[in-house]
């Protein structure tokens, strides 16, 4: 029986084909089989299903399911033009979702596309910790910038929290980094910044930033006329 690997669905990536967009489709009348289904009419009410509930999710149905005609050769060289469907990934895996759920390969189906939704979670998952690993050094980098930049501007060092408590008042509407943990409720003994996401540490990056040019550009005319 032709059935879809839950584990690599090499069944199903080998009928993928490209268009002359460079866009992946499946053709429905090759996934026909591949899904248990002996008979186009059965087939085409699964497909109808899915359409009705790629509308339903906010999805235009004609971005994923695209009617085409395909040409089925017959006795004596005769060409009868069949109706077909160029599905995208998404397509696909709705149709899995709308078939008979008696049937195995439906099944398989399912649990293929439930192990692909979560590789890619997973995947995703791993690149967002990684950008907020690398934001949350560059961040880093910048208080020590911005502490620097506040001792040349002759902030003293007893004074630094002070200091930066300020620039998070100005960006978390008044609470200081206590305040701020305290309504996280983030333990004493933790870092303030290692539990900001990725978004709370561009923001905080970026006030750093502007501060510090902030205090270059007022501390040049004291400068000057100390020469």
């Amino acid at each position: 029986m032709n059935k879809m690997p839950t584990a690599s669905g090499s069944g199903f990536e080998s009928l993928r084909q490209t268009n002359d967009f460079g866009a992946e489709y499946w053709s429905a009348r090759a996934l026909q089989p591949l899904l248990g289904y002996s008979q186009w009419r059965r087939f085409e009410q699964a497909i109808e299903r899915a359409m009705a509930s790629c509308e339903t999710s906010g999805n235009a149905a004609g971005h994923h399911f695209a009617g085409v005609g395909k040409p089925i050769s017959g006795g004596k060289g005769a060409v009868q033009i069949v109706n077909d469907y160029q599905l995208s990934r998404f397509a696909c895996y709705l149709i899995a979702q709308n078939g008979d759920p008696r049937k195995p390969e439906i099944a398989l189906a399912q649990q293929y596309f439930a192990v692909q939704t979560r590789r890619q979670e997973l995947s995703e998952q791993a690149a967002a910790d990684a950008e907020r690993l690398e934001l949350r050094r560059q961040t880093a980098e910048e208080f020590k910038a911005l502490s620097g930049a506040a001792q040349d501007a002759g902030v003293q060092s007893k004074m630094f929290g002070v200091f930066h408590d300020a620039g998070y008042k100005g960006l978390y509407g008044g609470r200081g980094r206590e305040a701020i943990k305290q309504r996280k409720s983030i333990p004493d003994k933790d870092n303030l910044m290692d539990r900001m996401n990725a978004t709370e540490l561009a923001a905080n990056q970026f006030r750093m930033t502007q501060t510090r040019d902030k205090l270059a550009r007022e501390s040049r005319p004291t400068r000057a006329a100390g020469r």
